[in-house]
């Protein structure tokens, strides 16, 4: 039975065809206003009676849940059984429902989006899902948004002095690139607009006058998505329009719309309590200081312009037709319908008696349906009724229900997956914009003039802009720098992949080189010897591994597919993909080493498990390494849940337990009782002994000391070790150490976790009382983070003095081992609602019902410190908040206000990555390559240290390890890495094409990386997208990467090409094994072929050869590839 079918089922119901009937029976749509009563409803059984009503009464349904999860599952749910037909969701225009004190940019265009598409849909049978909260809120009326909505549509006129004129006086923001809503770019013939009403900006391309294509396109990437035929452009809706444009949502809706309510009497009252709420907010308001609250003063509006009460509320329905289908009932009924349902049994995992359920049912001639949008649940009950000999059939849905239910008249038996097996069922909402995903890597690494920037071959100087220059009369563009003494060096924008900008540590700044002295190249020379000891050192653990036989585990068991399938939340493709990788590596027999990495909350300690149990399965030990004593706590309750049905025995080891306790668990871990041991660097200490030790997982190494790195790196020579980072690890790094190390990166979210609320705010009682009660009011907890040992009583105090009612303890490292341990077991276990510590929560801690952190003098706090406590917080699937506490923003240091501003824009999941970048942190570096390379990175700049580091693993590879790499060695025999081209042609992106000096700078560095022909295709057609038809001097600038790679394959290292003439110089190295080459033996087979054309001569540390007629780019490319082609048939 598929959905369809299922639906059929009840709309075929001649008593909901009839009650159906009765709504407005005239087409007019006018009439009296019927009550209806559905009663018994149970479970996600509601969804599907409304759907089945849709398809019999062709009117607008209106769906009013009692909060904002209630009304998100039902959507969800409704939206399933109505696969083509949008559903649409009205959310609230702020952060916290109920709470009017702060406006929510994400959701104000939500809600303009719905409106915008109720206004304009052609059908009048619309639906949508709402809640109290949203429902209360004064809409823009009808007219005035129709008045306001601009539909552009293709092949249509239209003239771009009035859009310009239009936009502007809709409030909306000219720029050069659009990357959030109210924002307009114009470039040529290309007009982008982000509208308050899509969830993505429009770019539309004319020609001449009219309108020939418009794209839906991503801010992040600037590139086009998908083509559509008609926009409409919506301005913002909550300033545009003044109190006498609103109205209330009952005289938005069309009057034969049906309103379908949960629970009239909870709205209701709902309603009343938040226009109270926001009457005391406007009092509050009024009473403080003008410079004060500028972000509430935007609501600048009494109650009444902004809400409707519940009176009001109560008086619009008397007009419209309602459905009540919750447990209880407000209007007296015209109509009523009875269902006869029970909710789904509980079974507790006793799948004896989930069979004998079914058996039943089956008796009974009743259809099984099980809901699951993971077709592995399906596999998974299949393999548990087979080991139970239980030959039952039901039939899989393909798709989540929220919960599920039995039909006594219909013989329909519906059940959903997380509720048989406990797992995790979460709604998907649309999230809306998010300022933070629209500033890229990109834009955090931009030059502005006075940057400091390092060029490989001549040191750091400072960025001074983009340049016009001249070269025999044709117009080119080069970045101009200014070393010491004001020297400056002109860089051509062929040779950009030479520059970067210079990241160092803490953002102290470098010393600026002297151009055309030794110093520089003796810095790298240093600098490379030194990164080649540690290379060297990487590599050889790295050989020893691969030579030393170790334990190769067995392929998986039935329990580990068991264990995984429990785990409650669905596994990312990054999850997936570290878990394949690292179960290879212990299928393989040298022992493993592979370093997991992945942004905080995104699922490493799931990985870690399934490792280990992986190891338990065949008979070995585990050994749980964790920087600290809370953290070892944490680990053994995770991994003592997950593992709680399996057998498997979990201890740990730290100084919260007494000596007799540890003697005990030394004793169990040597006689192998216990299974998996978690502690601190106890359990690698002298005393510890193992039975059979066969896994190393290590959580944080780097905070690690030196005596315990040491052992543990020689443990790591015989035993697997799975190494766990939140710290994040550059791209560019990834690369160096992949010949040294197994890496694994998780960089994609859990699914539909929302990014934590990020608000920066001077200490105000009023302001910790408020966050600390509304996360109390919705059952959640509260860290409040203050890092002084010495006041931390005072500070509990006086949180204790602001919110009386509240459960408060305190926690820091210098409490005694027990008292601590008692501390934490007591908050996670919810009998506190604060706990006020100090950053000893930072690592790791998981206690998804703890949902707000406040943050006391957060400017004290470095960046990733910020970024990793914060990190405690939004690991559910409730909305999460941090609150950073600072004195008055214009007390701090110019630096704390560029830290504290970065981790309030980068909210989201993830954001680890961007924030190191912003941060200039180098600890990901550090971490893997030992502090003592900083000083270097401070001298040279980040990416220069990466290049020679890249660098010295290349050469080590083709030296000392080329045994090791033969392979490896033999795929990259390059003889030049690098060549310059010096050219006369016009090589440029006009500032016609593209007027931003930074675009074009970030362009012309993505086009000198670009390596193969595929690259420049996808160049070519992001170029054409963005700023339409390529121009001739575009064309020159293509065909330069592509000669510069073909220079490479033949061996120059250096071309010139100038006045018609293009002179090759090869590698500069005599002794290079390039002079004995098929290559070299292919360019002199070319000149002895071309004598009137090419001449060759000897210099001093290489060859150069000069051929005639060469006056375009292409025409030196068209060179290069006969070189290449024609077969070698005359040896020099």
């Amino acid at each position: 039975m598929n959905k369809l079918e299922l639906l059929q089922r009840f709309v075929a119901d001649e008593r909901l065809s009839g009650i159906a009937s009765k709504l407005y029976p005239d087409e007019t749509g006018k009439g009296d206003a019927m009550r209806i009563h559905l009663r018994g409803l149970v479970g996600s059984a509601a969804s599907i009676i409304a759907a089945a009503f849709h398809q019999s009464v062709n009117r607008p349904f209106v769906f009013v849940l009692n909060d904002k999860e209630e009304a998100a599952y039902f959507q969800n749910d409704l939206q399933q059984f109505l696969e083509k037909k949008e559903v649409f969701f009205l959310t609230d225009s702020f952060k916290k429902p109920g709470h009017f004190d702060e406006l929510n940019n994400s959701n104000i265009l939500l809600r303009t989006e719905a409106l915008n598409r109720l206004v304009n849909s052609p059908l009048k049978n619309e639906l949508l899902v709402t809640y109290p909260e949203a429902l209360m809120e004064l809409v823009v009326s009808t007219q005035a948004l129709k008045k306001s909505t601009i539909l552009i549509k293709m092949n249509e006129k239209l003239d771009e002095d009035f859009i310009i004129e239009v936009l502007v006086s809709y409030g909306f923001n000219r720029v050069d690139f659009v990357y959030e809503p109210g924002q307009f770019a114009i470039r040529g013939g290309i007009i982008d607009i982000f509208s308050f009403g899509n969830e993505l900006p429009y770019r539309i391309e004319l020609f001449i006058d009219e309108v020939e294509s418009i794209r839906m396109f991503d801010p992040l990437t600037q590139l086009s998505q998908k083509r559509i035929s008609q926009v409409t452009i919506v301005p913002n809706v909550q300033k545009q329009f003044s109190g006498s444009d609103k109205i209330s949502f009952f005289d938005f809706i069309p009057e034969e719309s049906i309103i379908w309510f949960q629970d009239v009497t909870y709205t209701r009252e709902r309603i009343n309590s938040c226009f109270e709420n926001a009457i005391a907010l406007a009092a509050n308001i009024k009473e403080k200081p003008e410079d004060e609250n500028e972000e509430e003063r935007e609501l600048n509006s009494t109650p009444d312009e902004l809400f409707c009460n519940a009176e009001t509320v109560m008086r619009a329905l008397d007009k419209f037709s309602t459905v009540e289908f919750g447990r209880q009932y407000f209007f007296k009924e015209d109509e009523w319908m009875l269902f006869d349902m029970e909710p789904q049994p509980s079974i507790n995992k006793n799948f004896n008696l989930l069979i004998d359920h079914w058996r039943k049912y089956i008796a009974n001639h009743c259809a099984i349906l099980l809901f699951s949008d993971n077709v592995n649940q399906f596999r998974r009950l299949d393999s548990i009724l087979e080991d139970l000999k239980a030959n039952i059939t039901y039939q899989p849905v393909n798709f989540a229900i929220k919960e599920g239910f039995f039909d006594k008249e219909r013989k329909i038996a519906c059940y959903t997956d997380h509720q048989l097996f406990d797992r995790y069922h979460r709604y998907h909402l649309k999230q809306g914009f998010s300022k933070s995903k629209s500033l890229s890597v990109k834009l955090l690494r931009e030059l502005r003039p006075g940057d400091y920037v390092t060029h490989i071959d001549h040191g750091v100087g400072v960025f001074s802009g983009l340049e016009k220059i001249e070269v025999n009369g044709q117009l080119q563009e080069a970045v101009r720098m200014v070393y010491r003494d004001n020297d400056l060096l002109y860089v051509n924008i062929q040779s950009l992949h030479k520059i970067s900008k210079y990241v160092g540590k803490d953002g102290t700044p470098p010393r600026i080189n002297k151009l055309g002295t030794d110093a520089w190249e003796a810095l790298k020379r240093k600098t490379k010897s030194k990164v080649k000891d540690i290379a060297k050192d990487l590599i050889e653990l790295y050989a020893k591994r691969k030579a030393t036989k170790g334990f190769a585990f067995s392929q998986d068991s039935y329990m580990q597919t068991e264990l995984e399938s429990s785990f409650i939340y669905e596994d990312t493709p990054d999850q997936m993909k570290s878990i394949t990788d690292i179960k290879r590596d212990m299928e393989k027999d040298f022992p493993m080493d592979r370093l997991v990495c992945g942004d905080v909350g995104f699922g490493k300690t799931e990985v870690a498990v399934r490792a280990a149990f992986k190891a338990v399965a065949d008979g070995k030990q585990v050994a749980v390494l964790v920087p600290t004593t809370i953290l070892a706590i944490q680990h053994y309750k995770t991994f003592g849940e997950r593992l709680s049905e399996f057998p498997c025995t979990v201890d740990y080891l730290n100084r919260f337990k007494s000596a007799k306790q540890q003697k005990e668990t030394l004793q169990q871990l040597e006689e192998g009782k216990i299974d998996i041991i978690i502690g601190t660097s106890a359990i690698i200490g002298k005393k510890v002994k193992f039975k059979n030790l066969g896994l190393l997982i290590i959580d944080e190494e780097q905070k690690f000391g030196v005596a315990a790195k040491e052992k543990l790196r020689q443990l790591k020579a015989n035993v697997d070790t799975l190494t766990l980072t939140a710290t994040p690890i550059p791209r560019t790094l990834q690369f160096s150490l992949l010949g040294a190390r197994d890496l694994s990166i998780i960089n994609t979210p859990p699914p539909n976790r929302q990014p934590i609320e990020t608000e920066l705010v001077v200490f105000d009682p009023d302001k910790i009382k408020e966050a600390v009660d509304y996360e109390i009011s919705r059952g959640g907890q509260v860290f409040f983070i203050h890092n002084r040992v010495k006041d931390i009583g005072e500070v509990a105090a006086m949180l204790k003095n602001i919110c009386p009612e509240t459960d408060i303890t305190e926690a820091h490292g210098q409490l005694e081992g027990h008292v601590l341990e008692e501390k934490m077991i007591d908050f996670i276990e919810r009998r506190y609602d604060v706990l006020v510590c100090t950053n000893i929560v930072e690592s790791g801690l998981d206690i998804p019902n703890a949902n707000t952190i406040i943050i006391n003098d957060a400017q004290n706090f470095g960046l990733s410190d910020l970024h990793q406590l914060r990190g405690r917080v939004g690991r559910s699937n409730k909305k999460a908040f941090c609150y950073l506490v600072t004195p008055p923003v214009s007390t701090l240091t110019a630096d704390a206000r560029k830290r504290l501003k970065t981790i309030e824009e980068f909210a989201d999941l993830g954001s680890g990555f961007q924030i190191s970048m912003r941060d200039m942190d180098i600890r990901g570096a550090g971490n893997l390559l030992g502090g003592e390379q900083s000083g270097f990175i401070a001298d040279i700049g980040y990416d220069t240290y990466h290049k020679i580091l890249d660098e010295a693993i290349r050469e080590l590879k083709q030296t000392d390890f080329k045994e090791l790499f033969a392979d490896e060695v033999k795929e990259e025999e390059k003889f030049v890495r690098d060549c310059t081209i010096d050219s006369d042609a016009e090589m440029l992106l006009p500032d016609s094409y593209v007027s931003n000096i930074n675009e074009r700078l970030a362009l012309y560095t993505e086009l000198d990386n670009i390596e193969g022909e595929e690259g420049l295709k996808s160049f070519d057609q992001k170029l054409r997208d963005r700023f339409g038809p390529i121009p001739k001097e575009v064309k020159e600038l293509f065909d330069g990467v592509r000669l510069r790679k073909l220079a490479k394959q033949l061996g120059f290292e250096r071309l010139q090409q100038r006045r018609g003439i293009l002179k090759c110089y090869t590698v500069e190295n005599p002794e290079s094994s390039y002079y004995d080459s098929d290559t070299f033996a292919r360019v002199m087979g070319f000149v002895l072929r071309h004598p009137q054309r090419c001449s060759i001569r000897q210099m001093e540390k290489n060859m150069l050869l000069t051929i005639q007629s060469v006056n375009t780019m292409h025409q030196a490319m068209e060179v290069m590839k006969l070189m290449l082609e024609e077969s070698n048939l005359t040896q020099p």
